[in-house]
């Protein structure tokens, strides 16, 4: 990995690990998604109200390690009022990049995606940065 790849994946996985966007229950949300890895444990809920076709006011709760927990942070923030479809190309563009089907090279990523691709290096690291991710894309598409 490079050096500034590695610098830049532990300042994101650390900041949304440790201070996690909109990490939070909310009792009262028009949907939630559960994701959970029976194999290690992470488990978390997402939280959020849809309009006719955009996500609002999402969080979610839960544990797991730091990459599970810092990969929903960055789930949650980057679907935070998006379009219904949007969303769902955001949840797939994220998806490939960390299972290499995607590379950061000629592609405009948001920097906290770059920061993933230190798991990249690391497969058995993927469904940890993935969880969330594809329980979301599923749920989406299958709801919309």
């Amino acid at each position: 990995m490079r050096e500034d790849l590695k610098k830049l994946y532990t300042q994101v996985i650390k900041a949304h690990s440790e201070a996690p966007f909109h990490f939070t229950k909310i009792e009262n949300a028009t949907a939630v998604v559960k994701a959970f890895n029976p194999i290690c444990g992470d488990r978390f809920e997402i939280y959020f109200d849809t309009d006719s076709n955009r996500i609002n006011a999402i969080h979610f709760h839960g544990f797991g390690c730091a990459i599970s927990k810092a990969s929903t942070s960055l789930l949650v923030k980057n679907l935070d009022g998006k379009k219904l479809q949007e969303a769902i190309s955001i949840c797939d563009r994220f998806l490939k990049f960390v299972n290499k089907e995607l590379k950061e090279d000629g592609v405009t990523l948001p920097d906290e995606f770059l920061a993933f691709s230190g798991v990249r290096d690391f497969p058995e690291r993927y469904e940890c940065a993935a969880l969330s991710w594809k329980v979301m894309k599923d749920f989406l598409e299958t709801n919309n």
